[in-house]
């Protein structure tokens, strides 16, 4: 147990535990202390207020253009996780970065480049939208996903690349800095007619590949 001198100085041990500390504030301050509270772990509630109706359909199914992205959110033991929510980001056909207001009240003709879905209770999802173009010449074409779900403290980012049957995967920064089996998570492939595959696995064998975003200091 850690003490003070006559001064106020802390003496004895060096680190004190969470009740110790507590207990010390009370006593020098003369009030309670006031406790962080825990990160919440994000559950199925989102799935209560979040979701709201077209949210995963950037565009009509009958636009030309259209396509499906579509896939299974797995869990470590390869379970599939039924109160999920993923949100996509991505530019438009021409790889421009789209800036158009209203992503919850799009008026016909506009893409806003953002969709927001809640998995089925069998894990699966699907967004309507359209390819994404490259960025820059040369560059990979793909949408940025966030994964919000059970057991989960802070959302997750990872990418979907769009590879064509018979395309050859065009590598950008980030894949050609992966080994082959982990760049092969990130690939959205072309399952039929306009329309491509990619499931996210949380954990364990397979693992997508998850991107970290530090805080700017």
């Amino acid at each position: 147990m850690a003490t003070t001198d006559k001064n106020g100085v802390l003496t004895g041990q060096e680190h004190l535990t969470a009740p110790e500390r507590l207990a010390l504030e009370e006593e020098l301050t003369g009030t309670p202390p006031l406790v962080q509270t825990p990160s919440q772990t994000i559950g199925p509630f989102y799935g209560f207020a979040l979701p709201f109706d077209g949210g995963a359909q950037l565009v009509p199914g009958t636009m030309p253009g259209a396509v499906r992205l579509h896939g299974t959110v797995y869990d470590g033991q390869g379970v599939p996780v039924p109160d999920a929510l993923l949100e996509l980001w991505q530019p438009d056909e021409q790889g421009r970065i789209v800036q158009e207001p209203g992503s919850r009240a799009r008026q016909r003709g506009r893409f806003t480049g953002f969709g927001r879905a809640a998995v089925e209770v069998d894990g699966s999802y699907e967004f309507v939208t359209l390819l994404p173009g490259a960025l820059g010449e040369g560059e990979a074409r793909f949408a940025a996903l966030a994964v919000f779900g059970r057991g989960l403290s802070h959302h997750l980012f990872t990418r979907a690349y769009f590879v064509a049957a018979g395309e050859q995967v065009a590598l950008d920064a980030l894949l050609t800095g992966l080994p082959e089996d982990r760049r092969s998570t990130l690939l959205a492939r072309q399952d039929g007619p306009d329309s491509y595959r990619f499931d996210i696995r949380l954990q364990g064998e397979g693992e997508t590949v998850f991107l970290d975003f530090p805080a700017s200091s």
